[in-house]
């Protein structure tokens, strides 16, 4: 007996197996099957060309990359947006199902597949954001401790620094123990910072070599970590259509709540890439004063904004603001410039 023609390919990613769902071109279900990780890329390469549909998880990405180079078309889809296509109870061979099917839908929103300089760079903004943790972690509980013996000491991370070389010098009213504990948890905060200045000088590397993130930097308020963060996570911005779909997609937009024809608006949305959204609202704290300061129409509208709003509700919008900006330099692939006409 032939094999049936398949038109669409779901893939449900698992560690060691996957199930795999095909559809023909009238979208019945023709193959239903369970393989491995390696047995599903040498299937793949056996079938002619099709779509292969896939949740963005991890290891979705590679795969992608490997379906291409034999032929197919791959749709990468949150999974969020495919879980509705689930019929009944929930099973692996009804997710690959679903996945089948939801890659069929028209208005479906799909994920670009990352190339693996863009994992890398990714894995980087991770590796560096979780010795940024173990060292807010760490400065956290120094302090902690050395309140309970009545040394207190500053929040801010240079007067910190000083306060505690000082007092290490100086020899405290603290145990012997204590003190051997403290000079420990000392080389352990140098240690964390030497790695991350390693990280930092690597990203600045990167943002030398790489055209779109030295384009990104010349936006005030997205400096290395923010232009190589948004290379990492949409490269050029064509999977979006415009400024506001990667405002959104960030979460800085407004939540809808709308019914009836009344419209509510909610707070943000806060879904998407967290570490993203969070970097760019930090730099949009750094650069607020910039731009309010300045006599354009950036600084126009952030002044009336500060008048009527809250600065943290401000720092967000300039946020969602400087995503925009973002997103128009990556896709016109013009450098950032600033409005010369005064208000």
């Amino acid at each position: 007996m032939a094999n049936p023609k398949i038109d669409v390919l779901g893939v449900d990613l698992g560690k060691n197996s996957c199930s795999v769902a095909g559809l023909d071109d009238s979208g019945a279900v023709v193959l239903r099957r369970r393989m491995t990780r390696q047995g599903l890329i040498k299937f793949a390469s056996k079938l002619p060309g099709c779509v292969v549909a896939m949740e963005a998880c991890c290891g979705a990405h590679f795969l992608a990359r490997i379906f291409q180079s034999h032929g197919h078309s791959v749709r990468l889809m949150s999974p969020e947006y495919v879980q509705p296509y689930v019929k009944a109870q929930k099973t692996d061979d009804r997710d690959a199902e679903a996945i089948a099917e939801a890659a069929t839908r028209p208005t479906m929103r799909l994920v670009t597949p990352k190339s693996e300089a863009q994992l890398d760079l990714q894995i980087l903004h991770r590796a560096r954001a979780r010795l940024v943790a173990e060292r807010t972690r760490l400065t956290n509980q120094l302090r902690a401790m050395l309140l309970e013996r009545g040394i207190i000491l500053p929040k801010r991370r240079g007067p910190l620094i000083k306060r505690l070389d000082e007092l290490i010098a100086d020899n405290p009213p603290i145990s012997a123990r204590m003190l051997c504990l403290l000079h420990d948890l000392r080389e352990e905060w140098a240690e964390l910072d030497r790695r991350i200045g390693a990280y930092d000088d690597e990203l600045v590397t990167m943002t030398r070599e790489d055209d779109l993130a030295r384009r990104l930097v010349t936006v005030p308020g997205i400096g290395v970590v923010n232009a190589t963060a948004l290379v990492a996570a949409v490269g050029d911005a064509s999977a979006f259509a415009k400024g506001r779909d990667l405002a959104a997609w960030l979460g800085l937009t407004p939540r809808q709540h709308s019914t009836g024809g009344k419209t509510k608006m909610l707070g943000i949305s806060k879904r998407g890439n967290r570490y993203l959204r969070t970097q760019l609202i930090h730099g949009a704290r750094a650069a607020m004063r910039h731009f309010a300061e300045q006599r354009t129409a950036m600084g126009e509208w952030l002044r009336n904004l500060l008048a009527r709003a809250h600065p943290n509700v401000v720092v967000v919008a300039l946020a969602a603001k400087l995503a925009r900006i973002a997103w128009a330099v990556l896709r016109r692939g013009d450098v950032y410039q600033s409005q010369e006409a005064t208000i």
